[in-house]
């Protein structure tokens, strides 16, 4: 993969930087959650409701937000959602009780919602077709470096000032990021500053007039829904790994919680990796083959089927090592899914990217809103904790099989613009 001009490997560091900070300030509630339970009185089933507030916006978020960046532009939208972010992680820090951590959350899923797909708005018009899985692949792989680095970041801050001073210090990295991309991204790498024409040579043809036409919404669904199913059953596994993998260890294996967050921690660096090596991959096969089909789904359906050989162990062995190297593995050829399944809604419906990729992570989304409770029921019943990984064995083939009738090879067409008027009779 070779990207040939300087503007383009900024905007994509530049977008990196983005899944971490807003990464980061997703899950730093569950490392300084022990001394704000404390400082502020909370119950468990209190902070448990804190937890769950950002899923709801974030979820919903995603379509309403997608079509805002099909709408106003990456470079709009995403200054807003590096505020909004901004903004409500610094009043996290200033928070006195439930009701105020409950709307702060709230107001980081309205954040955070829109922009994972406007960011593939982005992408779409700044990368060729050969670029862009690895694109995605890299992104993400910044997202999981962000949840690996979190517990010792925060920790950091914490004992070096206090749980308050942590949001105020990531509030403001969000707010200088949110001025950094406003200052250097254009929405048409046509009108950017640092663009020459040998720069622009494969890159697609701009779609920033589209972003002003209404988006077909019934279409476009029903041409997104099978790889918005696809990533439901993607999503319900990295929610299980993010939600539970550090109690896990904690509790399945009596460790302390700094041994359990080391062996998450590891688990987590498996799939930085994964998300490299699936970009890699499929941009690579798509340029040996031109067939996008190929590119995308035999990378989705790998990755959906050896996690499924990796995960199945932990139903028969009960080794820490043994488990935790599966595990590793397992989350490893998940995050091989991230790339390909997030350059779909770019190479299905590229004029509508923004809107076409917020659907398919409303399943992601929704998935996040239903695991939850389904996995702690499952916990409370059973008193195990290995339960949710059992469990979700069968997501992982169902996966799979809903990969192949995504077809990325199939571009979206817009009826409107093809239909042609009826001539009226002479």
């Amino acid at each position: 993969m070779v990207m040939r001009n300087q503007a383009s490997r900024l905007v994509l560091f530049i977008t990196c930087l983005m899944y971490l900070i807003f990464y980061v300030d997703r899950v730093n509630l569950s490392t300084a959650a022990p001394i704000m339970q404390k400082d502020l009185g909370l119950t468990a089933t209190q902070l448990g409701i804190a937890f769950s507030a950002f899923a709801y916006p974030y979820a919903f978020f995603q379509i309403a937000g997608g079509w805002l960046g099909d709408r106003l532009g990456p470079r709009v939208t995403l200054t807003l959602c590096a505020v909004i972010v901004g903004v409500s992680t610094i009043w996290t820090g200033m928070v006195g009780g439930l009701a105020a951590l409950f709307m702060s959350r709230l107001a980081l899923g309205i954040g955070e919602g829109p922009a994972f797909p406007t960011a593939t708005r982005a992408l779409s018009n700044w990368m060729r077709p050969d670029q862009r899985a690895f694109a995605q692949g890299i992104t993400h792989a910044f997202s999981r470096f962000g949840n690996a680095v979190t517990p010792p970041l925060i920790a950091a801050i914490v004992v070096a000032f206090s749980w308050r001073d942590s949001f105020y210090v990531l509030g403001t990295v969000s707010l200088l990021w949110g001025a950094l991309w406003y200052f250097y991204f254009r929405d048409d790498p046509r009108t950017h500053p640092a663009i020459t024409s040998e720069d622009l040579v494969g890159l697609p043809p701009a779609t920033v007039v589209a972003t002003r036409k209404t988006v077909p919404w019934g279409p476009l669904i029903k041409r997104i829904l099978p790889v918005t199913l696809t990533d439901f059953c993607y999503g319900w596994i990295l929610w299980l790994y993010l939600n539970w993998l550090p109690s896990f260890f904690l509790h399945e294996y009596k460790l302390d919680i700094k041994k359990s967050a080391l062996f998450a921690a590891g688990v987590f660096f498996a799939g930085v990796i994964g998300d490299t090596v699936g970009g890699i991959v499929s941009d690579r096969i798509l340029r040996k083959s031109g067939d996008v089909g190929k590119a995308r789904i035999s990378v989705i359906v790998v990755g959906f089927l050896g996690s499924f050989c990796f995960m199945l162990p932990i139903v028969f062995i009960h080794d820490l090592t043994i488990v935790a190297i599966c595990l590793s593995f397992a989350f490893f050829f998940a995050e091989l899914i991230v790339a390909p399944i997030w350059a779909i809604p770019m190479d299905i419906a590229p004029e509508y990217s923004g809107s076409a990729s917020g659907f398919m992570n409303f399943g992601f989304g929704m998935a996040g809103i239903i695991s939850p409770v389904v996995f702690g029921y499952a916990i409370d019943l059973t008193g195990r904790w290995d339960v949710p990984f059992i469990g979700s064995l069968a997501f992982l083939l169902i996966g799979a099989m809903l990969a192949l009738t995504c077809k990325p090879g199939q571009r979206f067409v817009d009826v409107r613009k093809t239909a042609m008027p009826v001539p009226k009779p002479a």
